[in-house]
């Protein structure tokens, strides 16, 4: 007996302003099992009274007020959390929220994940480097503790060409640095093998699937993000940076992905568009 399970993932900019702006009319019809919700910048407090009292709340705050935040909101309790991550000395907070789900009787692990944007050559480019290391570090501890897993959120990297419409003019950007984007080329490589990465650094792949990608194929986009600047939205100017990646066990149970684009800029709710796909559990 399979249980269908939606996973939905957005970077809400603010849950407060999206709210205001109509957040919950996308969410109340969508049928969703489990909202993973990166940039609070609220309490949880302000999270349960905007989504309701039918959503079990789990909630990793920043230590910097209206800052980050992440969340994993949904229809059935977490039995573990963990917001743990990377060095001693590293400030994750905000960043990283791990949950177990029993799903009638099968676990499935979902992390909300909100990667620094960073800029480069300054120190917020050396602290996104080391979330990423710390990032690729976890992953095989999270294959290791539940095959069944699966890592969403604004991931403020675009992989590769297909995943930013201006490439070109982007490849000395945060967002989509060589060093950057060489941490995916092994989270995303087969198993195993040893991956050279864009930036020529060498590592084993970790053998993750990119949901998005493997759904639409080798196709520019679709993109999840658009600058609030100038016509980028209306003229479809994005960027992929919100992901879904899951063991191979769990990306053979994923169907249905849809990025929930809003039908105008006059209709958005936040900069992001929600990430939403159905897993058969």
């Amino acid at each position: 007996m399979s249980t269908p399970l939606r996973i939905a993932s957005v970077n809400v900019n603010g849950i407060r302003a999206a709210y205001r702006k109509g957040m919950g009319d996308w969410l109340a019809p969508r049928g969703v099992d489990i909202l993973a919700i990166q940039e609070v910048r609220a309490s949880t407090d302000d999270i349960e009274g905007l989504l309701g009292p039918e959503w079990n709340i789990l909630h990793d705050e920043a230590t910097a007020k209206g800052r980050a935040g992440v969340a994993l909101a949904s229809r059935r309790s977490a039995s573990i959390h963990r917001v743990s991550f990377g060095a001693d000395d590293f400030d994750s907070a905000g960043r990283w929220l791990e949950a177990d789900y029993d799903i009638d009787g099968t676990l499935v692990t979902v992390v909300s994940t909100y990667v620094n944007s960073g800029e480069a050559d300054t120190p917020k480019q050396v602290e996104k480097y080391k979330f990423l290391e710390a990032f690729v570090e976890r992953i095989p501890q999270l294959q290791a503790h539940n095959p069944l897993s699966l890592i969403v959120g604004d991931l403020n990297v675009g992989h590769r060409e297909l995943d930013i419409k201006n490439w070109k003019g982007n490849v000395k950007r945060a967002g989509f640095l060589p060093q950057e984007r060489s941490y995916f080329d092994r989270i995303l490589g087969t198993a195993g093998d040893t991956v050279t990465g864009v930036d020529g650094v060498q590592g084993p792949g970790l053998g993750w699937v990119d949901i998005g990608r493997v759904a639409a194929g080798e196709v520019e986009g679709p993109y999840t993000w658009w600058s609030q600047r100038g016509q980028a939205f209306d003229n479809d100017t994005g960027w992929r940076i919100d992901y879904h990646l899951a063991t191979p066990e769990l990306a053979a149970k994923a169907s249905n992905y849809t990025i929930d684009r809003a039908a105008s800029y006059a209709e958005r709710w936040s900069d992001h568009a929600p990430v939403v796909v159905d897993y058969t559990i």
